[in-house]
C-alpha cells in the first residue's frame, strides 16, 4: 500500500508540475516574418520570463485557424497580420477586447475605438524589381499599376493568393478603391496574364525577386527596403495611381489560454522596447522608434483614403469573386 501512495504522490506532482509549467507559457500565432519573431519573442521571454509556443501563418490562415478553432482556443494572441483581417476577426466575434495602458501612444486611426486590436506598424504596398531580371528584359522598374500589364512582364510577376494572403486582399481591396469593382476585377483579369504564381504567403514573392527567380513581386515596402539594405539587387517602386497599406495589429483571441500572459504581451507588443525592435527591421511602428535609414512612413506616400472596415466587410464577397473569374 506505501508503494502505491509514492507512485501516486510521484505522479500527482508529475501532473502538477506539468499544469505549472503550462501556466508559463503563452501560445501565440504570429503574422510576420519568421525571422524576425524569433528575435521578438527572446527578447520578450528575457524581459518577462515568459515562455512562447509559436507558429508562424499568414494573415489569411491565421484568421481561418482561429475561426476553426473558436470552441476550443488554442493560442491567446494573434501578433502582426494586416489590420483588416483583424476587424474581420472582430466582426466574426473571434476575438476579445483589451484597452492596454501603452495603447494610448497609438494614434486613433491605427486602433480599434472598443479595443480589440490595436496597430503596431504601417507598411505601404510597393513594387520590388529584381534589377539583373529587368536588365534581360530590357525594362524599366513599374511605377504604376498598369506598368504591370506590359507584356515584357509575362510570367515574371508574383502576388500572394487574397484566400490564404491579406497582403494580396490588401491588394485587391486597394484597386477596388481606387478605380471601383469592375475595372478593377478586369484589370485583375489582364494582369494574371503576367502572373508566374499566386503564393500561399504574402512574403514570398519578395524572397522570389530577391534571388531571380521572377522579376518583379508585389509586397510591403519595408520588406523590400530590408532586401536593399542586405545588399539584394532589387529596386523599390509605387504605383503613382496611389498605394495601400496594412496596419499590422495585435488582438486577443476570444476565450484563449493563460489570458493573463495574454494581455502581458499585448502590453509588450506596444512598448517602446518592442518598437525598436521592429524599427530595427526596417519598419515603422506608431510607437516611438528610431528608424532605420531608408524606412519609409505610409505619410511620406501617396496613399489611397483606405477604407479598412469596407474592405474587411467586403472580404469574403471579394475573395470569391477573385476565386471565381481569375484564380479558377
Amino acid at each position: 500500500m506505501k508503494k502505491y501512495s509514492v507512485i501516486i504522490a510521484v505522479v500527482l506532482a508529475l501532473v502538477l508540475a506539468t499544469a505549472a509549467a503550462a501556466q508559463d507559457r503563452l501560445s501565440v500565432y504570429v503574422s510576420f516574418e519568421e525571422p524576425l519573431a524569433r528575435i521578438v519573442f527572446e527578447e520578450f521571454e528575457k524581459d518577462t520570463g515568459i515562455k512562447v509556443d509559436w507558429i508562424r501563418l499568414s494573415t489569411g490562415e491565421a484568421l481561418a485557424r482561429i475561426d476553426a478553432e473558436k470552441n476550443n482556443p488554442q493560442a491567446s494572441v494573434w501578433y502582426g497580420g494586416v489590420g483588416l483581417n483583424h476587424i474581420d476577426a472582430k466582426n466574426k466575434g473571434l476575438t476579445e477586447p483589451y484597452e492596454s495602458p501603452n495603447a494610448k501612444a497609438i494614434p486613433d486611426q491605427f486602433k480599434d475605438p472598443d479595443h480589440y486590436w490595436t496597430g503596431i506598424y504601417a507598411g505601404a504596398l510597393g513594387f520590388v524589381s529584381n534589377l539583373d531580371r529587368l536588365e534581360e528584359l530590357g525594362a524599366e522598374p513599374p511605377k504604376s499599376w498598369k506598368d504591370l500589364l506590359d507584356p515584357k512582364f509575362r510570367d515574371e510577376i508574383q502576388m500572394a493568393n487574397p484566400g490564404s494572403s491579406g497582403t494580396a486582399y490588401n491588394v485587391i481591396a486597394t484597386l477596388v478603391q481606387i478605380w471601383g469593382e469592375d475595372e478593377a476585377f478586369a484589370y485583375l483579369k489582364e494582369l494574371d496574364k503576367n502572373i508566374q504564381q499566386y503564393t500561399r504567403s504574402g512574403g514570398a514573392p519578395f524572397r522570389a525577386a530577391s534571388i531571380g527567380e521572377i522579376t518583379i513581386g508585389i509586397n510591403y515596402s519595408h520588406d523590400i527596403v530590408k532586401l536593399i539594405a542586405d545588399g539584394y539587387p532589387v529596386t523599390l517602386t509605387f504605383p503613382e495611381e496611389g498605394t495601400g497599406y496594412e496596419v499590422a495589429s495585435i488582438s486577443l483571441i476570444k476565450g484563449g489560454p493563460n489570458p493573463e500572459l495574454a494581455r502581458t504581451l499585448v502590453d509588450w507588443a506596444l512598448s517602446e522596447r518592442a518598437a525598436q525592435i521592429f524599427a530595427d527591421w526596417y519598419l515603422t511602428p506608431f510607437v516611438k522608434a528610431n528608424l532605420q535609414p531608408g524606412a519609409i512612413a505610409i505619410q511620406e506616400l501617396n496613399v489611397i483614403d483606405q477604407d479598412d472596415i469596407w474592405a474587411a466587410q467586403e472580404k469574403d464577397r471579394l475573395t470569391e469573386r477573385w476565386n471565381n473569374e481569375i484564380y479558377r
